[in-house]
């Protein structure tokens, strides 16, 4: 397995205990790391040195990541709104992922109609 396809995997599990590790000291530490843009960052950089820094591709890239925000940050405000509602988890993460996927969904047909 090449370093650029173990790397993301490492770092992931890192983070993963870090947010373990943080929350029982802070919940807004444990909750910056858990957002901290490292999967973007290993994302650009392999897909950087699969296409030979090619600059057409990493705007190509780097624009799916940025309309990927957006149904994230549904997911986001779904979840927290559930919460404050008294939903439990299983029910919160499937409102959160239902509305991340019509984001998703939405995203891609704008992709498709108006050609982004």
């Amino acid at each position: 397995m090449k370093t650029q396809e173990l790397l993301p995997v490492i770092v992931s599990v890192i983070v993963i205990v870090l947010v373990a590790v943080l929350e029982k000291q802070s919940k807004l530490v444990a909750a910056l790391t858990a957002t901290m843009p490292i999967g973007a960052t290993l994302a650009l950089w392999i897909v950087y040195s699969a296409n030979d820094g090619d600059i057409a591709t990493m705007q190509k890239f780097n624009l799916g990541l940025l309309l990927g925000i957006i149904p994230s940050l549904a997911f986001v405000i779904t979840t927290w709104i559930a919460f404050r509602s008294g939903v439990k988890l299983g029910g919160t993460l499937l409102m959160g992922f239902a509305v991340w996927g019509i984001g998703v969904a939405v995203i891609l047909a704008f992709r498709r109609i108006f050609g982004l």
